[in-house]
């Protein structure tokens, strides 16, 4: 992706994400979201998906991407968001890396609660089933990054019931 850093490591199911990255990911609750990172083009302003979210919570930074209809890489410290993306020479639009999003800027300067890995267990038979999400919980709010399905998707509120939650404690 020419992205400075990025050294996806994906992995498929809650407990293989929850083994790698949970107890991690536990050592975050009581930081405040300092800062963020995601990657747009240049000419439109539009949101590349399929590139990893960065959250920066007082110097620790989390770097959460989805990709095909199960696979989710967390990595830690290693993207440089002040770098520029390279290689796109081919593509029509040129990628950069923005640190504004209107559905993340609510978030920075807040202390993060709690925070969960989700697991999507649909009651009907459903191709995401087992598909893994990462939510951080907020002293106002709860956003998550989730997979859409071969890309990135940010919600907001409350989870979708479908959702079974795995809290991460210390």
């Amino acid at each position: 992706m020419g992205i400075s850093g990025f050294k996806p490591c994906f992995l498929v199911g809650i407990e293989a994400v929850r083994q790698a990255h949970g107890s991690r990911l536990a050592t975050l609750v009581g930081r405040r979201l300092t800062g963020c990172g995601v990657v747009r083009f240049a000419e439109d302003g539009d949101w590349f998906a399929d590139c990893p979210v960065v959250l920066d919570f007082d110097g620790v930074q989390v770097e959460v991407c989805h990709s095909t209809l199960d696979e989710l890489s967390i990595g830690w410290n290693t993207i440089d968001t002040a770098a520029a993306i390279t290689g796109w020479e081919w593509f029509e639009l040129t990628p950069q890396w923005s640190h504004c999003d209107e559905r993340l800027e609510p978030f920075v300067g807040r202390e993060l609660r709690e925070i969960a890995l989700l697991e999507w267990r649909p009651a009907e038979r459903d191709l995401a089933a087992g598909t893994v999400a990462v939510e951080f919980a907020f002293t106002e709010g709860r956003l998550r990054i989730v997979n859409g399905l071969d890309e990135n998707s940010i919600e907001i509120g409350a989870a979708q019931p479908d959702y079974f939650r795995h809290g991460l404690s210390r």
